[in-house]
C-alpha cells in the first residue's frame, strides 16, 4: 500500500506512484479524441444532434451513486481485511505470551513460536498466490508448503506440539486449552481472510458499472458540443478520469491481498510478527519494514 505525507500541490497535479491515472489514461485520451472528432463534425461538416443537459445530469448523478455504492461494498471488504490481518498479529502476540507461561520446555517452545511465524508467512503467500520465499522459509516454511494447504499444515504442527507436550506431562490441562483455544482464533482470522479472496464481488456489479460508464461518456459529447465547443474533448477528459478511476479504485480495493498501491501490507504485518516473537526466541528482533518509493508492501 502508498504510504506517503499529505499530497502538496506538485504531488496532487503530477505524482504517479499509487495513482490509477496510468491505467486509466487510454480511455481519458480515448474519449477525448472521441470527443474531438464529434466537435470538429458538428462544427465543420454536419451539424449533429445536442442531447438535454438536465437529462444527462439525473443520468450522471445516478451513476456516481451506483459507483459510490460499489466503492463502499469494496471498502468494507478491504477494511474487514485489515481487521482479520490485525486479528492475526494479536494471536501470535498473545500465543507466544501463553507458550512462554505454559510451555516450560524451551525446545518445545520455539518450535510452537517459529511454526507460527512460518504460519503468518505461508498465509501471506497462500493468499497471494505466489511461491514459497525466503521469509517463509527462514522460519520452517519449507518442509510446511508441499502439504496441500501450507497454513493449515502449519497451525496442525503447532497443534501436533502442544499435544505431545500434554502426552509427556510438559504442558497441563489448562495450558492446552488456552493454547487450543489460542489455534483457534487463528484458524477463524485465516478462514475470514480465505472467504474474502474465494467470494469476490459479484460479477455483474463490474459489468454493469464499466457498461453504463462507456455509455455515458460515449454520448457525453453530444451534450457538451453545443455550450462547451472545442472545451468539450478537456472536459470528457475529466469526466473519464473520475468516472473510471473511481471504478479501477474500487477494482483494487475489492481485492485486498494483491500486491497493489491499494493492496493490504501484508510483509509489514509479518515483520511485525516477527519483531515481537524474536526476543522470546533469544533472536534480535529485525527492523520494521520501511517503505519504498512510497509503497509498503
Amino acid at each position: 500500500m502508498i504510504v506517503r505525507d499529505k499530497p502538496g500541490l506538485w504531488s496532487l497535479l503530477f505524482a504517479m506512484r499509487g495513482s490509477v491515472l496510468p491505467k486509466i489514461l487510454p480511455h481519458m485520451l480515448g474519449f477525448a479524441a472521441y470527443s474531438a472528432i464529434l466537435v470538429a463534425v458538428d462544427h465543420l461538416v454536419y451539424p449533429l444532434p445536442h442531447l438535454d443537459g438536465a437529462a444527462f445530469t439525473v443520468f450522471g448523478i445516478a451513476l456516481s451513486l451506483f459507483l459510490g455504492f460499489r466503492n463502499n461494498a469494496a471498502y468494507d471488504r478491504w477494511w474487514e481485511a485489515r481487521k482479520l490481518w490485525g486479528g492475526l498479529l494479536a494471536d501470535i502476540r498473545s500465543l507466544t505470551r501463553e507458550a512462554d507461561i505454559s510451555v516450560p520446555d524451551p525446545g518445545a517452545r520455539a518450535r510452537i513460536l517459529r511454526l507460527a511465524l512460518a504460519f503468518a508467512h505461508l498465509h501471506r503467500l497462500n493468499l497471494r498466490r505466489l511461491p514459497l520465499d525466503e521469509a517463509a522459509a527462514n522460519w520452517g516454511g519449507a518442509a510446511l508448503s508441499r502439504a496441500p494447504h501450507p497454513p493449515c499444515a502449519a497451525l496442525d504442527a503447532i497443534g501436533a506440539e502442544v499435544a505431545r507436550g500434554v502426552r509427556e506431562g510438559t504442558i497441563d490441562g489448562f495450558g492446552a486449552r488456552t493454547l487450543a483455544t489460542r489455534l483457534g482464533t487463528m484458524a477463524l482470522n485465516q478462514a475470514g481472510c480465505e472467504r474474502i479472496l474465494s467470494t469476490p464481488l459479484p460479477y455483474v456489479y463490474s459489468l454493469l458499472i464499466f457498461r453504463t460508464v462507456y455509455v455515458y461518456c460515449l454520448l457525453l459529447p453530444l451534450v457538451l458540443v453545443g455550450p462547451a465547443g472545442w472545451v468539450a474533448p478537456l472536459l470528457s477528459a475529466m469526466v473519464a478520469y473520475v468516472f473510471f478511476g473511481l471504478a479501477e479504485v474500487t477494482e483494487e480495493l475489492a481485492h485486498p491481498f494483491t500486491i497493489t498501491g491499494n493492496g493490504l501490507p501484508l510483509d509489514a504485518i509479518c515483520r511485525a510478527a516477527e519483531i515481537a516473537v524474536s526476543p522470546h526466541l533469544g533472536e534480535p528482533a529485525p527492523a520494521p519494514l520501511a517503505p519504498v518509493n512510497y509503497f509498503l508492501g
